[in-house]
């Protein structure tokens, strides 16, 4: 599956859009973590426990917004992006989106 941020991908034509595609997971830190976390805004800085964490909710949600493109036929995502929000005050959410597409290599 090939991801892409832009419309198109150098050396391929789209054949097909198949339609959004889209990943979406929520996490929340647990209880140790924001302890931590609240202690680190005290001193300032990075707050590695919630790096990290979105870190791996953006790898999640793009390998859902993968299988769901691979579900709809598509061979490749055109125009992925990653959206973020909070919802309460714990959790985060996290959706990757993109055009689902068929794609082909150009000839010559």
């Amino acid at each position: 599956m090939i991801v892409v941020t832009t419309e198109s991908v150098a050396g391929y034509s789209t054949v097909q859009s198949l339609g959004q595609a889209f990943g979406v997971v929520v996490r929340s830190r647990g209880i140790a973590g924001n302890i931590m976390a609240s202690l680190r805004t005290i001193i300032g800085g990075e707050i590695k426990e919630y790096t990290e964490m979105l870190e791996d909710a953006r790898r999640h949600a793009l390998d859902r917004m993968v299988q769901n493109a691979t579900l709809m036929g598509a061979n490749a995502v055109l125009m992925m992006r990653f959206d973020s929000s909070e919802i309460g005050q714990n959790m985060s959410e996290i959706v990757a989106y993109g055009t689902a597409a068929i794609i082909r290599p150009n000839q010559g």
